[in-house]
């Protein structure tokens, strides 16, 4: 079976510069991930633990700024098109399929774990940093911020410069 190819890359980068554009326009706010987290988070806590959360400086402060609840914020539908989308491409070009890809030298709990690692530590690292590399850095540099340009100067020289010591995970 010949197996289907991604978009080309070059008009992957113009869509999603159109997509920033039209984000721009209809909501007057750039794309962003991590908010529809902390608003998934802030609705499980409120669910889950009430008093914490009326206690709680942070949840507070969150609930007082998400009026009608958090789970109503337009993050969350950007999310959910996000993974739906991502499912509806994998299906029409044939690549849905339940296993870990890495390299022949390590194990798949290893790349598991690592992908764990590297996502715990890109989650704590976005709320250090109050966004996530779609808001700080994508809608940063849209909009000329010499802090997106910062940003994206960051996560691309720390992507370089870790490269080199975790190669083996994927080559």
């Amino acid at each position: 079976m010949k197996q289907r190819k991604y978009i080309n890359p070059y008009l992957g980068g113009v869509l999603l510069g159109l997509v920033l554009l039209a984000a721009y326009f209809i909501s007057g706010r750039g794309l962003g991930a991590s908010g529809a987290l902390k608003s998934a988070v802030v609705s499980t806590v409120n669910t889950v633990a009430p008093a914490h959360a009326e206690n709680a400086t942070f949840y507070q402060e969150y609930n007082e700024t998400h009026k009608g609840g958090p789970l109503k914020s337009w993050l969350v539908l950007e999310m959910l098109g996000v993974i739906v989308g991502g499912f509806l491409s994998g299906a029409v070009a044939g690549r849905l399929k339940l296993k870990v890809e890495h390299s022949p030298k390590i194990t798949s709990k290893r790349r598991l774990l690592f992908a764990l690692a590297g996502g715990i530590l890109f989650g704590f690292g976005s709320q250090m940093g109050r966004g996530c590399t779609s808001g700080a850095a994508l809608s940063g540099m849209a909009v000329l911020s010499l802090g997106g340009i910062i940003t994206m100067a960051a996560i691309f020289g720390s992507a370089f410069a870790f490269a080199y010591f975790l190669r083996k995970n994927w080559i």
